[in-house]
């Protein structure tokens, strides 16, 4: 029986993030790895200046950064985040991502097991 989610679908394999996802010319390009019921993992190439305007999500999300750096405001407080930086930030807290030049991030989102569809 299948899962519909990559982590059991695909034969295991190591794969480079930052090459995963190229930038594009004035856009923001994303590649979903991995959705269940537990959550997603997602891969996102932001060219310089393009971002993601501040917004809530119901989960708790965890940002890795992959290549570059960029300045994540989650709750009005500022968090420069670069390569290989790590930050959590917690659901229904605004944040919004304003990459400073080319940025990949993974962006880990983790659902509540108690908010799981039965």
């Amino acid at each position: 029986m299948s899962t519909g989610n990559r982590l059991t679908d695909a034969p295991p394999r190591v794969e480079n993030l930052a090459q995963m996802l190229q930038f594009q010319d004035k856009a923001v390009v994303s590649r979903m790895l991995v959705k269940n019921t537990g959550g997603s993992v997602t891969l996102f190439a932001f060219d310089a200046g393009e971002g993601l305007s501040e917004h809530t999500a119901p989960f708790d999300a965890l940002v890795v950064g992959v290549e570059g750096r960029a300045d994540i405001v989650v709750g009005g407080e500022h968090h420069a985040l670069a390569a290989g930086e790590t930050l959590l930030m917690p659901a229904n807290v605004p944040h919004a991502i304003n990459p400073l030049e080319p940025f990949k991030m993974l962006l880990v989102m983790l659902r509540n097991p108690a908010d799981a569809p039965k």
